[in-house]
């Protein structure tokens, strides 16, 4: 065989190996990266987490979603938390982003001001790894496992509210809809799962569950998936007519704690959103959510997996991606 076919055959072969597993582009990704440029950075942002998180529990609900949201679209590159000018509408301003809590993006610029304030890391260290690092700390010190951050990434360098559009998935979302949302990032069905086990802390509003309560298929009908004690509460707490400003913590039993009562609450009836309880409705996925309620254990190591295979999403090399110096604005 030829060299010309050689070549050819391998840069097939390289295709092939990248669609089937889009974590092989993230091999760049490891512990440990800062080493020899930035030791302390994983104390640095530690300790200015933990200040944020003693401030105000939002803190951790905020900074996880905002991770969730960055990763999902266009890969984990900080690029949500760039701010839109008069010439572009950033990410963080698509609809779907207001809803982000301003915490948790305060979160990453102190920790990258701290950072930044140790002059052999000054620009050394990615928005991106920042918030990977934060998420981390955040879900630790709420009750959570810690676990090992994998680091290297590149900021990006575009951030368009356009590019939000069908990236995060909704509240009314069935099974099907999930998987193949998760899917287009490398994740599977067990993936999913476990990321969605972050509903254990954080709230939401009333418009993202009002038709479970109201109207949900005739007049006054409520969706009978929803245990109707819950259901009779979230009345009690969401008027008909939608208030904005009612915040409704997704956890009714353990709601400041990282745990694995999400699973619990979703056997219970429990789950705020259709796209919560459909993973204990659905049969597919049931068996799941039976396992994680029943053992700690076993969610913290299955989310573990899940969040440090999101956090290899779409990274960024040296030609679409450069380490900012303001997370909120291009360099």
């Amino acid at each position: 065989m030829g060299r010309c076919n050689i070549f050819i055959l391998t840069l097939l072969t390289f295709s092939f190996i990248s669609c089937l597993f889009p974590d092989f582009a993230s091999a760049a990704l490891k512990q440990n990266y800062y080493a020899k440029i930035c030791p302390d950075v994983e104390n640095i942002v530690r300790n200015a987490v933990f200040k944020k998180f003693n401030q105000t529990f939002v803190t951790v609900p905020g900074t996880i979603r905002l991770y969730f949201h960055d990763c999902f679209v266009n890969g984990c590159d900080a690029s949500v938390i760039i701010a839109s000018t008069p010439g572009n509408t950033a990410e963080k301003d698509n609809p779907i982003n207001l809803s982000l809590a301003g915490d948790g993006f305060d979160t990453v610029i102190k920790a990258k001001a701290a950072v930044d304030e140790v002059s052999r890391c000054k620009n050394k260290v990615s928005c991106a790894d920042i918030l990977a690092l934060a998420t981390r700390d955040v879900i630790s010190l709420a009750g959570g496992p810690s676990y090992p951050v994998e680091l290297g990434r590149l900021d990006g360098l575009v951030s368009t509210s356009a590019s939000v559009n069908g990236k995060l998935p909704g509240a009314s979302f069935n099974l099907d809809q999930l998987n193949a949302l998760f899917a287009a990032n490398g994740l599977n069905e067990t993936d999913m799962i476990a990321l969605s086990g972050a509903h254990t802390v954080g709230f939401s509003h009333c418009n993202q569950f009002a038709n479970r309560i109201y109207n949900f298929s005739r007049k006054n009908a409520i969706d009978p998936s929803l245990n109707k004690a819950y259901a009779a509460q979230l009345k009690s707490m969401c008027p008909r007519v939608v208030d904005p400003t009612i915040a409704i913590n997704m956890d009714p039993t353990t709601p400041r704690t990282f745990d694995n009562v999400y699973y619990k609450n979703l056997v219970q009836g429990k789950g705020l959103f259709t796209s919560d309880e459909v993973l204990f409705t659905d049969p597919r996925s049931k068996p799941t959510v039976i396992a994680w309620a029943n053992s700690p254990q076993a969610f913290n190591d299955a989310f573990i997996a899940a969040i440090t295979k999101l956090g290899r999403v779409g990274i960024k090399n040296s030609k679409n991606g450069n380490i900012r110096h303001d997370c909120g604005a291009f360099n």
